[in-house]
């Protein structure tokens, strides 16, 4: 297949079509732990940008303290203020305390949207796996329910044991658009180049009132399941509504143009329940990869190039995903 990269040296594209809005949507960008292979400041950077170009949000960086530290207990921050949380914290658990306020903002009408990393976090916490739907990584296995993927069109599940969790190197893919008629991907092509990021397969999780909209073939020349994989997926949780975008390793892969205008749209999404944004004229097709090197700019890791932070193959480790690592995070 003959790939052409575009290199859009500007926003204008992006934000030309932005529609005015009397009220931004109030947004808290949630950060402040991470595992080693996604840290989050460069990321916080990138998702405030991304979210700022857009036009209609209002963003406030919200940083809590890591989930070793005491002080989470006493973090409680004004969830009533914001219409939507994007979180951008991965770590391995939180206490009932912080968990408590969380649940109940989404269940109660909150919007939600987890990035990459975020959604392999808290894998002991029932109610944040059912609100994202799948997940992998941080020793989850079978027990955290069966394996979720894309099969004839169809939504389905294998209850096989094994880990949950793995990913190839870091290869452009396309990605295929499920369902064409959700508010997030209507008007996208049926099928577009994504910048080289790391492909998550092996997910597993409740898979509860959640819908793929978009998937990605695993292919196993680079390690994969042969199967299509999720790569958007929605969950309603309570009456809130939720985001999980699969993709975005780092600044590199949130670069692509379909990330961020997935992103914006999906942030508008479960805030509102609408997306006003009109879908950009630079938007890839299924033979072109368009990112904007602006914004991959924004990691000082940029000049090492796609796979530079990708391990070594080894036993438990690499770029064959995480099915050895136990309580680590994902790379």
């Amino acid at each position: 297949m003959k790939t052409t990269v575009f290199a859009i040296a500007c926003g204008a594209l992006l934000t030309l079509a932005a529609p005015s809005q009397a009220a931004p949507i109030r947004v808290m960008l949630l950060d402040g732990d991470s595992a080693g292979a996604h840290p989050w400041p460069p990321l916080t950077a990138v998702l405030k940008q991304e979210l700022d170009e857009a036009g209609i949000f209002q963003t406030d960086i919200v940083t809590a303290p890591k989930a070793n530290d005491p002080e989470l207990a006493n973090f409680k921050p004004d969830y009533s203020k914001y219409q939507v949380i994007v979180l951008n914290y991965d770590a391995q658990d939180w206490p009932e305390s912080a968990r408590a306020p969380f649940e109940a903002f989404v269940k109660n009408g909150g919007g939600l949207v987890t990035v990459h990393a975020a959604e392999t976090a808290f894998p002991n916490w029932k109610e944040f796996n059912e609100m994202i739907g799948v997940s992998g990584f941080r020793g989850r296995t079978d027990k955290d329910g069966p394996l979720w993927f894309m099969k004839d069109g169809k939504l389905v599940s294998d209850t096989a044991p094994g880990n949950a969790g793995a990913h190839g190197r870091r290869l452009p893919y396309v990605v295929t658009v499920q369902d064409a008629n959700h508010p997030i991907t209507k008007g996208l092509p049926k099928s577009w180049m994504h910048q080289g990021d790391e492909l998550y397969n092996k997910l597993r999780g409740p898979g509860a009132n959640m819908t793929v909209l978009a998937s990605a073939f695993s292919d196993p020349a680079n390690q994969g399941t042969g199967r299509d994989e999720p790569q958007l997926i929605v969950v309603n949780y309570g009456k809130g509504r939720v985001f999980n975008t699969l993709a975005g390793h780092d600044a590199n892969a949130m670069s692509s143009v379909d990330w961020l205008v997935t992103f914006q749209r999906g942030t508008e999404w479960a805030a509102t329940g609408k997306v006003t944004q009109k879908v950009p004229a630079d938007f890839p097709t299924a033979q072109t990869v368009a990112y904007r090197p602006n914004i991959a700019a924004l990691d000082p890791s940029y000049k090492n190039g796609l796979n530079a932070l990708t391990a070594p193959a080894g036993p438990g480790r690499g770029a064959g995903g995480g099915s050895g690592r136990g309580g680590r995070g994902p790379q």
